[in-house]
């Protein structure tokens, strides 16, 4: 039981200090507003809280915003491929992509019960 705890808290230690390297605070250097206004045409797959509607759609609450963005460029790009998210994300400009990442990235999630 001891190693768990100790492994537990090593891996929380570690996503509390590499968190900022990996862009999760990005979200408000980006303008969140307009981003929620964008996020409207997203809200029939991934919701308005960032919480899949649809089977195949990921949920993006709190998802890191660079992680959002590269994926969305990719997707508009070509790099990546998907039926629905090639298609809308051809018509995002850069500074679309920037906001609806850092208004997803911005949502806040509360784990309130975890299995044991």
């Amino acid at each position: 039981m001891a190693v768990r705890s100790v492994t537990t808290a090593a891996v929380c230690a570690a996503v509390v200090l590499l968190q900022p390297m990996v862009g999760a605070d990005d979200a408000a250097a980006q303008d969140v507003a307009a981003g929620r206004r964008k996020a409207i045409a997203c809200q029939g797959c991934h919701g308005m809280d960032g919480l899949a509607k649809m089977p195949d759609a990921p949920n993006l609450a709190a998802q890191p915003a660079n992680y959002l963005e590269r994926e969305l460029r990719a997707y508009r790009s070509g790099a990546r491929r998907s039926e629905v998210m090639s298609v809308a994300a051809k018509a995002l400009s850069d500074a679309d992509i920037r906001d609806v990442a850092a208004y997803y990235a911005a949502i806040r999630i509360e784990i309130k019960d975890v299995p044991q």
